[in-house]
């Protein structure tokens, strides 16, 4: 018999349908997770660019080499030029105000939207391109603040510019301090006539440019080694740490989601592969009775599995496909932009997982039908040959883990679910077995149903021990992505809640500290705290003078950094080295920020050499600090006690929070402090919110179709022992018992292998999840008291349910066409 004819008489009589049904979602699976992903990821990389305006960003504080821009050109990237500066903005002889400038080249933005309005505060119109030389578009509330309209006149330097328009959103508005606060759009072309840009000017030069990603990869290799001191290659990550923050972690969801679809597959296949070599044993007994030899039966079973396997890849590949192209169509509003093809890689994944699957999940049993005994034919009582081994077990396990690798790339993530998986086989195999064979005492002063259900349960009770840790490891595998997903979904949220401060006001003078403090509880402002800020220089270490920048390539160098002083722990800090000192200590100590302190080589204990102006100040660094960064609260690199810095002038700041309804606040703060320095930092935070609203959106869908493929296997493992259980029950009905016995024993059954899976599960996952969060994902862990309920109640209800359902045909079925059937 060819493999062909057998695969086809296997297909006629339903044989097939597990197998190739449980090969076919294996590869949808873990293809369809795969593209969808990794489509997903470039989508969001898409239109994280958007807060960059380009996809790369060179900064200076000084103007940049047009060799650059002529390297760029030459390989077909796109280019545009911004210019960023302070300066004073006249209208008339007495209305002026400090303002940000921004000049703009033509071609700007490359990625993004650029949008102004007719009027002050009107409809939002986008725009195709900049301002026009000689033309200016000013923020919405400098009109109050200079009283001009629009088609007036304003003075930056020495040049006149017509107003045309209202700026309202630019792509990088949240690129730096330069760019925010009120500010004023103008031509690049037209920066010579102002002459304001002077040697020694506070500006910051940037080159933006845009292409393919194998382009700007060889022109950010090109560029690199040319950088100079105060030049700086900018990606989202650099750019917008919040957003690339969000991103990074999203990446690391969707990676571990797609771990998760491969050790989901392997699970199905090892199910269904073991289903059909059980139904195929009497089928080879009667051929080897009738003189076949065991490699004539290997070979014809191997041929059939290599088209069968062919033949569920081929369909998974498409189903994958239909898969991701399906959520990308019903979720296409969520999304910033449609990306485009995800390549072959996810395909490719799709057939080593069919590949690998096949060779150590369903080869194995099907390889040992070549042994089994023609005396079955007349005594099936006889053992099965194909139960598997340890070296089946080691080999599966070694498969999954290998493709958990390939396909994440990252060995912690993978050695995080292998560990939360080998505690649940190990020590789930032994305490199913205990709690299953403890049930046998229970089971002798019990009702007729209850004996009847530990009774099977004894009765299989290694079968039921493996399929108890077969329910665990999927149920497990879905709680950890619920348990990662809700942590991420409350950090980011927690990251920038509600009331997150959105402005800052720099350069208060000492003076004015108790009038800002005053008007702003005046207007019922929340806002934090005033810290004080002098600027100063890190020199030495330990006696050892540092080498300026310029003199060495390493992260070991002479550093500037704004200094504070106070007697606790500012908030939102958390010490992680050290001690705080005693409020009052007039001592020269200092604490460090953690990464300040690594790029120094600085630990606690060690004397830093200090330059506040040209007055040199040694301190002792008592304490290293971790900061949250993305607070959007005043933070800082080195704080001091009070005592320490008494003696240097200093100026104050502090952040705030302003609805946009409440913005005409600004207007009024602005006349009164003229001197005092306000960034708007709401869109920022408006920017980030809205980035991290969509990558949580795509958390999501991944966690909605991986929750779909664990329903599924556990549907394969119930289906793979439905067949002893349906035999039983048709001899119990043969008999003469009840459906409603049949069918209560089959509860009890299913529900207590659900009960002992839900435990399991539970651990294993708390356990994965402390793993996970601690070693890959940076995140603080906190035990889940909730997920208890929700993972044993599941394991409990869901095998219940779906073993009985299975199992309904025993009681709406003859008895005889119910043994007819197996």
């Amino acid at each position: 018999m060819t493999a062909r004819r057998m695969l086809a008489r296997d297909w006629r009589g339903g044989e097939l349908g597990i197998l190739i049904a449980a090969l076919v979602l294996a590869v949808a699976v873990v293809t369809g997770i795969s593209a969808f992903t990794t489509r997903l990821q470039v989508a969001l990389e898409q239109e994280s660019h958007r807060f960059l305006a380009a996809d790369l960003v060179l900064r200076g504080g000084r103007e940049l080499p047009a060799r650059w821009r002529a390297q760029a050109e030459e390989s077909g990237l796109a280019f545009a030029s911004t210019l960023s500066f302070p300066s004073m903005v006249f209208a008339g002889d007495e209305d002026m105000i400090l303002a940000s400038i921004k000049a703009v080249s033509e071609a700007y933005p490359l990625r993004g939207e650029l949008t102004y309005s007719d009027e002050p505060f009107g409809p939002v119109l986008p725009a195709t391109t900049g301002p026009g030389p000689g033309t200016v578009w000013l923020d919405s509330r400098l009109f109050a603040l200079l009283d001009v309209a629009v088609g007036e006149r304003v003075t930056i330097g020495e040049a006149d510019f017509e107003v045309v328009a209202a700026a309202r959103t630019e792509p990088d508005q949240s690129a730096g301090f330069y760019s925010l606060g009120p500010r004023v759009l103008m031509n690049y072309a037209d920066i010579p006539a102002t002459g304001v840009v002077q040697p020694g000017s506070r500006v910051e030069y940037r080159q933006l440019y845009a292409g393919a990603p194998d382009t700007l990869a060889g022109f950010r290799a090109w560029v690199e080694p040319q950088l100079a001191s105060g030049q700086r290659l900018l990606d989202v990550n650099q750019g917008q740490p919040g957003i690339g923050r969000a991103l990074e972690r999203a990446e690391q969801f969707l990676l571990l989601a797609g771990s998760l679809a491969v050790v989901l597959a392997g699970v199905a296949i090892a199910l269904a592969a073991r289903r059909f070599s059980e139904r195929h044993t009497d089928y080879v007994a009667i051929m080897k009775s009738l003189g076949a030899a065991s490699g004539a039966i290997n070979r014809l079973y191997g041929s059939s599995l290599m088209l069968l396997g062919a033949l569920a890849t081929l369909l998974g590949c498409a189903a994958g496909w239909a898969l991701q192209a399906l959520f990308f169509a019903l979720f296409a509003d969520q999304l910033p932009v449609m990306p485009g093809p995800a390549g072959i890689r996810p395909y490719a994944i799709g057939f080593a997982t069919a590949f690998a699957c096949l060779l150590c999940f369903a080869w194995p049993p099907l390889r040992r039908l070549g042994q089994a005994s023609p005396l079955r034919v007349l005594r099936r009582d006889m053992p099965s040959e194909n139960r598997r081994t340890l070296g089946d077990y080691l080999a599966g396990f070694v498969a999954v883990a290998g493709l958990m690798w390939w396909y994440s790339g990252d060995w912690k993530l993978t050695l995080a679910l292998l560990l939360g998986l080998f505690i649940t086989a190990v020590l789930g195999l032994g305490l199913a077995l205990t709690l299953l064979r403890g049930g046998r005492l229970v089971g002798m002063s019990a009702g007729s149903i209850w004996r009847l259900a530990l009774a099977g349960l004894q009765r299989r009770g290694t079968a039921n021990a493996l399929q108890v840790v077969i329910f665990a490891m999927a149920i497990m595998l879905l709680l950890v992505l619920v348990l990662v997903r809700t942590s991420l979904i409350r950090e980011w949220q927690a990251q920038l809640p509600s009331d997150a401060p959105n402005h800052f006001m720099l350069n208060i003078a000492p003076e004015e500290v108790q009038d800002v403090e005053q008007m702003l509880r005046a207007n019922a402002v929340p806002s934090e705290a005033l810290y004080p800020m002098i600027r100063g220089r890190v020199m030495s270490v330990n006696g050892e003078e540092l080498p300026s920048h310029e003199e060495t390539d390493t992260e070991r160098h002479q550093r500037g950094a704004n200094f504070t002083w106070s007697d606790g722990i500012p908030v939102g800090n958390q010490l992680v080295a050290g001690q705080w000192w005693l409020p009052g200590t007039e001592a020269d100590v200092v604490s460090l920020e953690e990464e300040f302190a690594q790029r120094l080589g600085v630990t606690v204990g060690d004397r830093i050499g200090l330059l506040i102006g040209a007055a040199p100040l040694e301190v002792t660094v008592t304490s290293v600090r971790k900061l949250d960064w993305q607070s959007f609260r005043p933070n800082f690199f080195m704080v001091f006690p009070p005592q320490v810095l008494k003696d240097f002038p200093a100026t104050f700041m502090t952040s705030f929070h302003l609805d946009a309804a409440e913005k005409p606040f600004l207007n009024q703060f602005i006349r009164r402090f003229p001197t005092v320095t306000v960034v708007e930092m709401d869109v920022v935070v408006e920017q980030v919110r809205g980035i991290i609203d969509q990558v949580s959106a795509a958390v999501e869908l991944v966690l909605a179709v991986i929750l779909a493929a664990g329903s599924l296997v556990l549907v394969a493992g119930v289906r793979a022992s439905v067949d002893t259980r349906m035999h039983e029950s048709s001899v119990l009905r043969a008999l003469g018992a009840r459906r409603s016995l049949i069918l209560g024993g089959l509860a009890i059954e299913f529900a207590s292998m659900g009960l002992f899976a839900g435990i399991l599960a539970t651990v294993a996952a708390e356990f994965s999840v402390y793993v996970l969060q601690a070693w890959v994902l940076d995140m603080r862990y906190a035990p889940s008291p909730w997920l208890w309920p929700i993972g044993i109640g599941l394991g409990t209800v869901l095998i219940c349910a779906l073993g009985v359902y299975s199992c309904r045909g025993v009681v709406s079925s003859p008895p005889v066409a119910v043994l007819r059937e197996l």
